[in-house]
């Protein structure tokens, strides 16, 4: 296989890493239906064929720059205190999908993980069972943690505003609809009490919600001690 070269004739110091951060970018940019392989090599200001050298199609593509994104997720401490543990991989996590939204979808479909991935569901799983959930407990705490990243992560993504201002800049075409579709009482009184009071920020929800389901994953480890105990006791 020859050296590949741009465009204008001169060999790109390309690699593979540098070409898959390249993919990010132009998702970042356009979201994941930019991506295509000419908008790669224009990213990166060479022929399309010279990408071939380093990706063989736009699949493999797609799974590089899945593990690119698990890649800045911040790994949990296999043996910590797994509660902090997760959290500290929830709120890293969060942030870098905020970086990436288009990654969303993408980050659980992939069938030919990669390096990144694989070291970061080993750890997530590490965590869970040094922390004394069973193994199916762990399945279920994965699951349910993930459910909840995830789905936070696509409203965050999908809301009309940003920051504590936005709920007030919405506003009126929020009262507006509410007007004209008819009485909506319940609806009504949490915009006034709550999502339109100075300072609120949808933001805040996430560590909301993330602890709440941290308790539930507390009562599910204290379960699984207790029939341990429970099981040695009969013992003889």
């Amino acid at each position: 296989m020859s050296v590949p070269v741009s465009a204008d004739g001169k060999r790109p110091r390309l690699d593979r890493d540098r070409v898959l951060r390249a993919a990010v970018d132009v998702a970042d940019g356009g979201g994941i239906g930019a991506l295509t392989i000419r908008s790669l090599a224009d990213e990166l200001g060479v022929k399309p064929m010279t990408v071939y050298y380093y990706v063989k199609n736009k699949e493999e593509i797609l799974d590089g720059i899945v593990d690119t994104v698990f890649s800045e997720i911040e790994l949990p401490t296999v043996g910590g205190d797994w509660r902090r543990e997760l959290t500290r991989r929830a709120r890293s996590a969060r942030e870098v999908l905020r970086r990436h939204p288009w990654a969303i979808p993408l980050l659980e479909s992939r069938t030919s993980p990669g390096p990144a991935t694989l070291r970061h569901h080993d750890a997530v799983l590490g965590v869970l069972r040094a922390g004394g959930f069973s193994a199916a407990d762990t399945a279920h705490a994965y699951a349910l943690l993930d459910a909840f990243l995830y789905g936070h992560a696509v409203q965050e993504a999908s809301l009309p505003f940003e920051g504590p201002e936005g709920p007030t800049e919405v506003a009126p075409q929020v009262v507006e609809s509410m007007s004209v579709a008819g009485d909506f009482p319940h609806l009504t009184e949490m915009m006034a009490s709550y999502y339109l009071r100075p300072g609120y920020d949808f933001a805040d929800e996430f560590q909301v919600g993330l602890d709440a389901v941290l308790e539930t994953l507390s009562r599910w480890q204290s379960d699984t001690r207790g029939r341990r105990t429970e099981l040695a006791e009969e013992r003889p």
